[in-house]
């Protein structure tokens, strides 16, 4: 699970609700806000002012679209059952608004910056960011007469103000800091100049009545230009993580048990009503285009919750008190339950996009998409066009080597037509697929996904084929290559081993081993279905996400007394424990091949080769005997 439902649950147990551990949390608010400050920062060094700029159709054309559809349809059902107007709005506002915090972090974590469903998202959060400073100066004005005109041209100049010296600070100023910073050669200095730059931009903005994030947000971004950002990057993370830790506890402080218990129905009832709007008006605004479907149902998804800067509204309407105790109450609570949520909504959004919104709809239809090819003979047919896929194919057009792909994500399917590439829709495991791809006729069939499961069905509907087919099969590792053997494939290509192979090859080469000698090895490697590199030795962290059917390299040492002192090699019993010696060390010393003679003594140390339950076995008898 994701740990921000740790830090939650946390905030939870420390809050008023429980053991209330913090009865003074304005600090810890303090620091929380410092964290969404920081994460801002890092966000910014990503973003720079070009990829910016090429993204504002999406800040600005999103971005408002969902927040001004959010925000007016929350109103008028809030003004229909019985809510002010200016009550009506403040309670639309805080709904429009997600959580930048969770949302980014969590992306960041599922490495989908730079997916298109994330780049949406970020977008939107960007926005809304911009949004709340009008928000934060409409709000006290509610209630008094004042010239709203007029205040909310004063907030756009001091956000001109600022983004101006932010931006030639960080154009000019800041590099040429950091120049100096890094000719100190002071890691101290460097990590104390970058908080310094965080600190200050954000009380920049602060100062003129804006959000804090945004002035560091700013700053962050100016300087992801510059050569310093991945080092800038590197010294924040550590204060980022810790800070933004006590924001997830700040926000879990902040739910309430007793009004969770008096009002659950309610909750229940309003939490999904909220997760379903807010994702469905994303998805909506853009349904007429279909590539962009799934993407937009995803970033949906990603917002649908109330954010921290909602709670902002929310306190500062509460201190105004435009809003009763118990609807602020109420809000929060949705809150914080819509924020516990979110990590697991973006963990499944890509299986519940794929599941609601039909790969076959996702786009327009500028090029058929065929679903067969000419008659072809002594060609090769790729199942999956992935990256593999497709290089295979470049290598194989340079040879003229004729060829037709298949692969299951239309996208790929359209994009590659668009290429020129001989590729069509359709998912082999299915013989009618095979047989539109003439795999009875093809001199090859490569199967370049690593799915094991699918791959064996591919293969077992090849070999139901009239003709018998050659298949060659790419996996990661060599965990099925005897099943895929056994099975009838022709040629198996463990991906890591294969890796390792070239990797070898190159120092071999480099250290002074001919290359013939070289090419032999490999060769001889090859033949005997990678061997000599079956197992290795296993650590903590990959010991509890070791398969049970890999083999594994373990070291046994024969202590004083243990059972096979004394015995002969030949009198073990290796394939009634069904496992290999690779070597014998004796005092400084390797046998990798001992005679059947050769005579066990202490403090000899047996490296095992075999499955996890087998080595241990093995183990226990060299010790024990048994």
């Amino acid at each position: 699970m994701p740990p921000i439902i740790g830090y939650l649950l946390t905030g939870i147990l420390v809050g008023p609700s429980v053991f209330n551990l913090l009865p003074d949390s304005q600090q810890i608010h303090f620091l929380a806000e410092l964290g969404v400050v920081f994460l801002l920062f890092s966000l910014g060094l990503e973003f720079s002012l070009p990829k910016l700029m090429s993204m504002k159709s999406l800040v600005f054309g999103l971005g408002s679209a969902q927040v001004i559809i959010t925000a007016g349809i929350v109103s008028c059902v809030c003004r229909y059952i019985g809510f002010e107007w200016a009550q009506a709005s403040i309670i639309g506002a805080v709904v429009a608004l997600s959580s930048t915090a969770i949302v980014i972090k969590q992306l960041s974590e599922m490495r989908q910056n730079n997916s298109t469903s994330g780049q949406m998202a970020i977008s939107v959060l960007l926005f809304q960011d911009l949004a709340v400073v009008p928000i934060l100066i409409v709000i006290p004005m509610l209630g008094a007469d004042a010239d709203f005109g007029l205040s909310l041209l004063f907030a756009l100049a001091k956000g001109i103000v600022a983004f101006v010296v932010i931006f030639f600070a960080g154009k000019w100023l800041l590099p040429r800091l950091f120049d100096e910073i890094a000719r100190a050669r002071s890691d101290e200095l460097f990590v104390l100049t970058t908080i310094m730059v965080v600190v200050i931009t954000g009380a920049l903005t602060y100062s003129l009545g804006l959000s804090a994030a945004l002035g560091a947000f700013l700053s962050g971004m100016m300087l992801g230009e510059s050569k310093y950002r991945h080092q800038l990057d590197a010294d924040i993370r550590p204060f980022k993580d810790v800070l933004m830790g006590l924001f997830f506890v700040s926000v879990g402080m902040m739910l309430e048990l007793t009004l969770l218990a008096e009002q659950w129905q309610i909750l229940v009832f309003l939490l999904p009503l909220l997760i379903v709007l807010k994702a469905a008006i994303v998805s909506l605004i853009y349904f007429r285009r279909r590539p962009l479907r799934r993407s937009a149902f995803k970033s949906g998804l990603y917002l649908a919750q109330i954010g921290e800067f909602g709670f902002v509204v929310i306190a500062l309407a509460k201190n105004y008190q435009l809003l009763p105790a118990n609807t602020v109450s109420l809000i929060i609570a949705l809150g914080v339950l819509s924020m516990g949520l979110t990590p697991l909504l973006m963990n499944y959004a890509d299986k519940l996009a794929k599941r609601l919104i039909s790969g076959h709809n996702l786009l327009e239809k500028p090029l058929p998409i065929p679903d067969s090819c000419p008659l072809m003979e002594e060609h090769v047919v790729i199942c999956g066009f992935g990256r593999v896929g497709q290089t295979i194919a470049r290598f194989l057009r340079k040879e003229a080597i004729p060829y037709i792909a298949m692969d299951h994500d239309v996208m790929r399917v359209q994009e590659a037509l668009r290429g020129g590439e001989n590729v069509l829709f359709g998912d082999g495991r299915q013989r009618d697929i095979l047989k539109s791809c003439h795999a009875d006729k093809a001199k090859l069939v490569i199967i370049t996904f690593d799915d094991h499961h699918s791959a064996m069905q591919v293969l077992s509907t090849c070999n139901e084929m009239e003709k018998e087919i050659k298949v060659v099969i790419r996996t990661r590792d060599d965990a099925m290559m005897k099943s895929f053997k056994d099975a009838g494939a022709q040629t198996v290509v463990p991906e890591s081993l294969e890796g390792s192979l070239m990797l070898i090859s190159q120092v071999l080469f480099m250290t002074g081993v001919p290359m013939s000698r070289v090419l032999k090895r490999i060769q001889i490697e090859r033949k005997n279905q990678y061997q000599f590199m079956h197992g290795f030795f296993h650590g903590d962290e990959s010991s509890h996400q070791m398969d049970s059917d890999l083999e594994q390299l373990h070291a046994v040492s024969l202590p004083f007394g243990a059972h096979a002192v004394g015995m002969k090699f030949s009198q073990l019993p290796l394939e009634r424990l069904r496992i290999e010696v690779r070597g014998i060390r004796r005092s400084h010393q390797e046998i990798t091949t001992p005679e059947d003679d050769f005579i066990l003594t202490s403090r000899d140390v047996l490296v095992l080769c075999g499955k996890p339950r087998r080595v241990e076995r093995a183990e226990r008898y060299l010790l024990n005997g048994g």
